[in-house]
């Protein structure tokens, strides 16, 4: 999707948000219509736009005892007419991987972490646009000091954030940093986030009063199955190296993405509220708990029933002013809201 925000210049900043689909994905093989995918790696180098990789189910829904299946393909597109026109070249990640940490740098996209089948891996990769070539090219970066999926990442001159994530057990409160101009000296430790968390949404603010970046939400697995939901906002201070807690969103919120489009505003789109999550969370645990068969089955259908009638996420979009502290609902994304994306700025989209 793509969107347009010009300022209205009044008393009180506000916002005429216009959406238009401009591409969909391609197909896969075999499919006659496009699945789509969650969790693709996404961003912008020399005026193209990446999205590769990502998981979809192809046969069957996850209740219908459908598999996942984890996609390497990288589709390319550039701007034309208020379009996206797809490069009709193939191209692949050095491997499949979903749910990795994806922004864009100077010398290119990169993505850090992610799982595939083979399970959580701690890679980090720089994807370059060579317009030469025509080719798509990888650089491997210092690794991650530990495996993570569903972190969040941002850039903040020539130096990369990486926050929280999760593993098949535990979510970190790990915040790291990764000088690009010096890569000899890999991953730095930063100040503990106050929480841990994973699907948050990261945002590096650049403005007059300094580099901060701000976590907006996100959620934490624990050992019951229920996960927290959050709607705590927290700003680091590059300089200070240390975290503050800010006003909290309106609602929890998990999962969703955001851009920082002036120098004192912030949007998020979309994200899980947790409600219908938190419902069939509690259902899984019980059919875990239960010894009879007649009544596990009984709990299978309404999971079951309860997925496949999910009513969608949250079309809400969000407006969080840095400068007073303060949040608004300002929009609503009149088509159906994706979650586990990345939302890339694109000169005035």
């Amino acid at each position: 999707m793509f969107l347009s925000v010009p300022a209205l210049a009044q008393k009180k900043q506000h916002y005429l948000l216009k959406w238009d689909v401009v591409a969909e994905l391609p197909a896969d093989s075999g499919q006659q219509t496009a699945l789509g995918v969650a969790g693709p790696v996404t961003g912008l180098h020399k005026d193209k736009l990446f999205v590769g990789g990502g998981a979809n189910f192809p046969v069957a829904m996850p209740w219908q005892g459908g598999v996942k299946k984890f996609h390497a393909t990288v589709h390319l597109y550039s701007a034309k007419h208020r379009k996206l026109k797809l490069l009709t070249k193939s191209f692949s990640l050095p491997q499949p991987v979903a749910y990795a940490a994806s922004c864009n740098t100077p010398k290119g996209v990169l993505y850090a972490g992610g799982e595939s089948e083979k399970g959580i891996t701690d890679k980090v990769w720089l994807m370059t646009w060579d317009e030469k070539t025509e080719e798509i090219f990888f650089k491997t970066l210092p690794a991650l000091p530990f495996p993570v999926s569903n972190a969040a990442v941002t850039l903040i001159g020539n130096t990369v954030y990486l926050a929280g994530g999760e593993n098949a057990v535990n979510t970190s409160s790990q915040f790291l940093s990764l000088d690009l101009s010096n890569l000899f000296a890999g991953w730095n430790k930063l100040d503990t986030i106050p929480q841990p968390v994973s699907h948050t949404v990261m945002v590096a603010a650049l403005n007059k009063t300094g580099n901060k970046i701000y976590l907006y939400g996100g959620r934490k697995k624990n050992s019951n199955g229920i996960s927290d939901l959050y709607n705590n906002v927290f700003m680091y201070d590059v300089v200070a190296n240390k975290w503050e807690e800010k006003k909290a969103m309106p609602y929890e919120l998990s999962a969703g993405t955001g851009i920082m489009i002036n120098a004192n505003d912030i949007i998020l789109f979309g994200g899980d509220n947790g409600v219908t999550f938190h419902k069939v969370e509690t259902l899984i645990a019980a059919i875990n708990a239960e010894k009879d068969e007649t009544k596990k089955q009984q709990l299978i259908l309404q999971k079951n029933k309860l997925q496949s009638e999910h009513p969608g996420f949250s079309k809400e979009v969000l407006l969080y002013n840095i400068k007073n502290d303060t949040w608004e609902i300002i929009d609503t994304i009149p088509f159906d809201t994706p979650v586990t994306t990345t939302v890339v700025k694109w000169k005035s989209r």
